[in-house]
C-alpha cells in the first residue's frame, strides 16, 4: 500500500492549544505530501480526565499515556505532544521522529497591575503549580505568594484578578495561540530556566514505522532535535531519582550546544545553577554532560535526599 492510499492518522489531546499544535504539523505535511490523506483523532488524556489531581501528583508522561497506547494498539499512526509532557524513558516499540521549529521556549508572567516580575507589590500572589517555576523565582524574591493552578491556559489566564494576583505560563502556549501580547513580562533563562523540552513539539510513532519516519523528515528541525535531544538525556540521566525539580535550556550555537541546567528546592532556599557548552555532534552526551557537570557543583546534595523537600 503506497501512502496515497493509506490514511494517516494522527493523535492529539483534546485542548485548543493541542488541537493549534497538531495543525501545524499537519500544514507542513498536507504541503509536503498534498496526495496523502490525513485524519486528526482527538484523545482524551488521563491527564485530562483528572481535572481536580494536583498536577504534580500526575507526574511526566501522564498527559501522554493515552495517546501513546492508541499508537501501540495501531489506532492512530503518530502523536503530537508538547514535549515537555513526554516521559525521559518512552514506551518499549515507540520513537520521537520529529521535533518541528520550537516557539518561546521561555516562561511568562501575566499579572493584573502589568508590572515587571521584579516591580511586583510584596506578597503578591502569582499562580503556578510548577515547583521548577516556584523554587526559581522564590529564590529571587522569597516574599512572592505562590498559589497552584492548573488548567488549559484560557482557564489560567481567567484567575489573573479572580484568585490571584498573577500567572507565570509558558510563552509558547501563549505564542501558539495568538495571545503573546497578554503577556506582562517574558522571562529570561537567567531568571527561569525552562523545562526540557518546553516550546517544542514531538511527533512520536511507532519505531518499526518506515515510511511514517521518512513522512516526518519534512517536519524535523535540526537544531530543535539537537537541543530538545540534549535536555531529555539531561532529565534522563540528573532526573532518574530526583527529589526536586530540574531543569535545562540547550541552545545551537554554531557547531556548539550551549545548555544551562538547573536544581533547586521548590521553596527557593538552594539552588544550583550550571552552564556548558558541548558538541553538538552528539546531543545525548552533551546533555548526560550538563547532568554530571550540575551534580559537581553540589547539586546531588539537593537532588537524591530521602524525605521531603
Amino acid at each position: 500500500m503506497t501512502m496515497a492510499d493509506r490514511t494517516i492518522k494522527i493523535g492529539t489531546r483534546t485542548s485548543a492549544l493541542a488541537i493549534a499544535q497538531t495543525d501545524e504539523v499537519v500544514g507542513t505535511l498536507r504541503a509536503s505530501f498534498p496526495d496523502a490523506r490525513f485524519q486528526v483523532v482527538p484523545i482524551t488524556s488521563d491527564g485530562d480526565r483528572r481535572k481536580d489531581a494536583p498536577l504534580l501528583s500526575l507526574g511526566r508522561g501522564t498527559f501522554a499515556k493515552r495517546l501513546e497506547q492508541a499508537l501501540l494498539d495501531e489506532e492512530i499512526d503518530m502523536a503530537v505532544h508538547s514535549a515537555k509532557d513526554l516521559a525521559s524513558a518512552l514506551p518499549d516499540g515507540l520513537d520521537i521522529a520529529a521535533y518541528p521549529k520550537r516557539k518561546d521556549p521561555r516562561d511568562v508572567i501575566v499579572n493584573r497591575w502589568g508590572l515587571r516580575f521584579a516591580d511586583l507589590p510584596p506578597g503578591a500572589t502569582l499562580g503556578t503549580s510548577s515547583p521548577r517555576r516556584c523554587g526559581q523565582l522564590l529564590s529571587v524574591r522569597p516574599d512572592i505568594v505562590f498559589v497552584p493552578i492548573r488548567g488549559n491556559v484560557d482557564t489560567r489566564l481567567s484567575k489573573v484578578g479572580d484568585g490571584c494576583d498573577g500567572v507565570v505560563i509558558a510563552a509558547a502556549g501563549l505564542q501558539r495561540l495568538g495571545r503573546l501580547d497578554e503577556a506582562t513580562e517574558i522571562l529570561t533563562p537567567e531568571l527561569c530556566v525552562p523545562d526540557a523540552g518546553q516550546g517544542a513539539l514531538a511527533v512520536e510513532i511507532r519505531a518499526d514505522d518506515e515510511a511514517i519516519t521518512d513522512m516526518l523528515s519534512a517536519v524535523n528541525h535540526p537544531d530543535t532535535w539537537a537541543a530538545v535531544t540534549a535536555e531529555r538525556a539531561f532529565v534522563q540521566t540528573a532526573g532518574g531519582g530526583c527529589r526536586v525539580p530540574v531543569a535545562a535550556y540547550a541552545v545551537v550555537e554554531g557547531e556548539e550546544l550551549r545548555i544551562r541546567a538547573m536544581a533547586c528546592l521548590p521553596d527557593g532556599s538552594t539552588i544550583f545553577r550550571k552552564s556548558v557548552t558541548e558538541s553538538a555532534d552528539d546531543p545525548h552526551l552533551a546533555g548526560r554532560a550538563a547532568a554530571e557537570a550540575l551534580l559537581q557543583t553540589g547539586a546531588d546534595s539537593i537532588m537524591y535526599r530521602d524525605g521531603p523537600t
